[in-house]
């Protein structure tokens, strides 16, 4: 066996790709899936994004480069987020009243935009006003803010009146319950958000717009009330809900005093092997580590107002990641001449255990928000009867009477967003490579590919190589070179089932090389392996994708890097017939295909099965499935799919196509189509057969 092959991993037999044996005959070392090189990769980039951004932390002074950068990164969030701006009266309305033990309860809905409604419950402390408020935001938990009714009673107890909402996909703003199951069809929160981020990517901006906008309505609300001094609010929240509260801070300067829970730390410890990784959708935010942020910035764009991380020491945030966290924003406040208002709360137990160390966390509001820097015994008060804190206690779950979903309003955010008219082929090509983030040119310098040894197979030979896409990721293939002389039709062959799949005998490879055809299959970026599951309906890509997203890649756009890098590897063979030169992707590898033969015109055919046929679909409806292996990010303000279709035109062959959800595209959504483009149906069973060429 070659040193190449047990590199690979593998060897080339009769019939499929056998693991690779030492030759004391014990079994040889595991080789790393293509998934976990690619996080690998992944993790150098936000290493080397997280250090650059250390230093031009490390080399602020001055109170005037802190407000510049202050600046920087307000703008870059916002640029990035692209909040919404309803304004003007709030409308609400109080559904019912009941009492606690010093406080009454106000259950309550506002809009947050036109038609959007938010629930929420307020505790007002007894006696006169005006009081000082604080808006609480649960964690993630179905219950919502039934989940935060100890914390806001303790608060209201300590003279606060407490706004605790629900995020949206908790509590009574479940998005996707299923009454069959009682559940949500899509999973818990986690996956609620997932779904929406999926359905949000393609518009633009992210999916924490809209819980940044319910929260800041939540204040406008606040401040219309005669009993709350407007000039005294604070925001807290654990978990999801320190996520949301730490956003609200830093876009909201009417935030006098912020308390952040179990969120708070640094991408370097999130991202390192075996570190709880990116987190859920709302919290990770594409391109956020490109550019040039980290954390912390969510703590120092609100310097100097008052500022306590409140951190647990058995969180699955890693403990030294926070302090690490509040080290920097320390030394960021005192730059600023704000040492003092910024604080670590630190206590025992795992992620959301915040009883024992609630007491300082009230005195901190209770501090800045009261002049009061007494600590009280924290008093757990149960729940009871559920009834009396929901809005609508009589509705069914899920069914919140009036106002829009969420997938309503990002659907009608995404049919706000056209792409100009006109253009052309060139425009588009530029297009594709911005938003899909693509850097490799087609004709551009061959990758240096290392070849394995070459196995016999019936009108074929069949060898394991490799490429360096980067001096840290290697991409694995598998080449059946056809027999003969002169040179040959040549496939692309994007292996959706990986490169064992790709090779077994009857398959698609082995039915083309056969007949002729030269057949490279590449095994895509990121296949093999798992990780947590948010939701099956969003897939496994869920969080792989947030990491590429982070430093500023796309799954999509690392693929086509790798299949044009292969296409002009394949250019420059002498068996390659340059006239005939194919590519095909199946699934979530059938976009890639497209955008590859828009780019490179020496691809005479496209072959995309069994895939999507519109970004634009995803944003439209509210379920979509495994769109995170395949969306774009604001893709749809310059091109979608169809475009690209257009320019392929004949061609291009669409191989059962489906729709978002993956079932087969009905009629009228074939008819839609562009008409050059031709559209077959096949069995699974009968893979496509090779077109007939002449010889040169």
């Amino acid at each position: 066996m070659t040193r190449f092959c047990r590199w690979l991993g593998c060897a080339v037999g009769a019939s499929a790709i056998a693991l690779a044996l030492p030759a004391s005959g014990q079994q040889a070392p595991s080789q790393p899936s293509a998934r976990d090189r690619l996080i690998d990769h992944l993790t150098r980039l936000a290493d080397a994004q997280t250090s650059a951004r250390a230093a031009q932390i490390a080399a602020i002074t001055t109170p005037a480069q802190a407000r510049e950068r202050q600046v920087a990164v307000r703008a870059a969030l916002a640029d990035l987020i692209r909040p919404e701006h309803a304004a003007g009266t709030v409308r609400s309305a109080v559904t019912h009243t009941g009492k606690g033990e010093g406080y009454t309860i106000e259950a309550l809905w506002y809009e947050s935009l036109p038609d959007y409604r938010v629930t929420a419950d307020l505790y007002r402390p007894n006696g006169a006003g005006p009081f000082p408020a604080i808006i609480v935001q649960p964690g993630h938990g179905v219950d919502g803010k039934l989940g935060d009714h100890a914390i806001a009673a303790q608060l209201a107890r300590a003279g606060f009146v407490v706004l605790s909402i629900d995020i949206v996909g908790e509590g009574e703003r479940l998005q996707f319950h299923d009454p069959e199951v009682g559940a949500s069809k899509v999973g818990r929160p986690t996956g609620e958000h997932s779904m929406a981020f999926a359905q949000a990517l393609p518009a633009g901006g992210h999916v924490s717009r809209f819980f940044l906008q319910d929260a800041i309505r939540g204040v406008d609300y606040l401040m219309s009330r005669a009993d709350v001094d407007g000039g005294r609010i604070g925001a807290f929240g654990c978990s999801g809900g320190g996520t949301a509260a730490a956003y609200l801070a830093a876009f909201d300067s009417r935030i006098a005093a912020t308390a952040i829970g179990c969120f708070t730390n640094t991408y370097d410890h999130l991202l390192a092997p075996g570190g709880p990784g990116p987190q859920d959708a709302e919290q990770s935010i594409p391109f956020f580590l490109e550019r040039g942020l980290d954390l912390p910035d969510w703590i120092e764009a609100v310097a100097p107002r008052p500022y306590a991380v409140v951190s647990t020491t058995s969180d699955m945030f890693p403990i030294a990641g926070a302090r690490e966290a509040y080290a920097e924003a320390s030394r960021f406040y005192g730059v600023l001449g704000a040492g003092d208002r910024l604080t670590m709360i630190e206590g025992p137990g795992g992620h959301g255990a915040l009883a024992p160390i609630m007491p300082k966390i009230v005195a901190f509001f209770t501090r800045w928000l009261k002049n009061d820097t007494t600590e009280r015994p924290f008093v757990p008060e149960p729940v009871g009867d559920p009834a009396r804190l929901l809005v609508f206690p009589d509705a069914a779950p899920g069914s919140t009477p009036g106002g829009r979903s969420l997938a309503r309003v990002i659907a009608a955010v995404a049919n706000a967003v056209r792409p100009a008219a006109g253009g052309n082929v060139g425009e588009l090509r530029q297009a594709v490579r911005e938003r899909a983030r693509i850097s490799v040119a087609p004709s551009s310098e061959a990758p240096e590919m290392t070849l394995g040894a070459a196995a016999p197979r019936e009108g074929y030979t069949l060898q394991p190589l490799g490429f360096a896409a980067a001096a840290d990721l290697r991409v694995d293939g598998l080449y059946a070179r056809a027999v003969g002389k002169g040179s040959h039709p040549t496939l692309l062959l994007l292996a959706s089932n990986g490169l064992q799949g790709a090779a077994n005998a009857g398959g698609l490879l082995d039915r083309w090389a056969k007949a002729g055809w030269n057949v490279l299959a590449l095994e895509p970026r990121g296949a093999g392996g798992s990780e947590e599951l948010k939701s099956a309906l969003t897939g496994d890509w869920t969080l792989l994708s947030l990491r590429a997203l982070l430093v500023g890649k796309t799954p999509l756009g690392m693929r086509a890097d790798d299949a044009l890098a292969a296409l002009n590897w394949l250019a420059r063979r002498p068996e390659v017939d340059r006239r005939h030169l194919a590519v095909h992707g199946a699934g979530a590898l059938g976009p890639v295909a497209l955008h590859v033969g828009v780019l490179d015109a020496r691809v005479t055919q496209v072959f995309s099965d069994g895939a999507i046929t519109s970004f634009r679909e995803i944003a439209e409806r509210p379920i979509s499935r495994n769109a995170a292996e395949v969306s774009v990010p604001d893709v749809l303000s310059r091109y979608d799919l169809p475009d690209l279709m257009s320019v392929l035109g004949t061609r291009l062959t669409l191989i059962n196509p489906v729709n978002a959800v993956g079932e087969p595209l009905r009629l009228e959504q074939r008819t839609a189509l562009p008409q050059s483009v031709r559209v077959i149906t096949r069995s699974a069973r009968d893979p496509i057969a090779p077109p007939s060429f002449s010889r040169r």
